[in-house]
């Protein structure tokens, strides 16, 4: 990821999804409030893809990440919304609505000695059989949350199986007081035609 100015929508967006974000590690808005933080981008954008009975998630074999889930940088004037849905087709084939509110975000580097960045992390529910169309040399597999994976960010395991677990605590998985969106649960995998952002 090449430094550059953060778009004016792009920050605003993260800020929003940093504030609305139902978990936030590493003081992550703090970190894109600091003075001339705009000028520190890019953003990192994932999604946190679980199948319906939230026991799986989907994961990209990055060349030197490991299984790592879908995601990379936000382009210049996206939103990190519309990066993760994009990143997410990229690298999987799926089209995604995501939940309606970000699951974490989080500072970390995505390279050796590269600088951190606030990545915003979303969450999406789909058929474990969806039809898969990874990237070329970059497989993507659904894989067992209970078994650990080899990977750049261990943390995420954890993270993942505590979200998972409130996500089927919740009745129905409507989310109520917690910001699970009921659609997160009863998305089926979104047409071509469904390629704006969520509401």
């Amino acid at each position: 990821m090449t430094r550059h100015r953060i778009a004016p929508r792009t920050l605003e967006a993260a800020i929003s999804d940093a504030r609305q974000a139902l978990n936030s590690y590493d003081d992550a808005l703090e970190w894109l409030l600091r003075p001339a933080q705009e000028l520190n981008g890019p953003l990192g954008s994932g999604v946190w893809v679980f199948d319906r009975a939230l026991t799986h998630v989907l994961l990209v074999r990055h060349p030197w990440r490991g299984w790592v889930p879908p995601g990379g940088g936000v382009e210049d004037g996206e939103t990190p919304r519309e990066a993760a849905r994009r990143e997410l087709f990229e690298e999987t084939g799926v089209r995604a609505r995501l939940g309606r509110v970000p699951e974490a975000v989080t500072v970390r580097s995505y390279h050796p000695g590269r600088p951190a960045v606030m990545g915003v992390t979303f969450v999406e529910v789909v058929d474990r059989d969806v039809e898969l169309s990874p990237e070329e040399g970059q497989p993507a597999a659904w894989t067992p949350l209970d078994r650990p994976w080899e990977g750049w960010f261990p943390e995420d395991r954890p993270r993942m199986l505590r979200c998972a677990e409130q996500m089927r605590s919740e009745a129905g998985f409507t989310g109520a007081g917690a910001g699970y969106a009921a659609d997160v649960h009863d998305l089926a995998v979104p047409g071509p035609a469904d390629s704006g952002g969520a509401t």
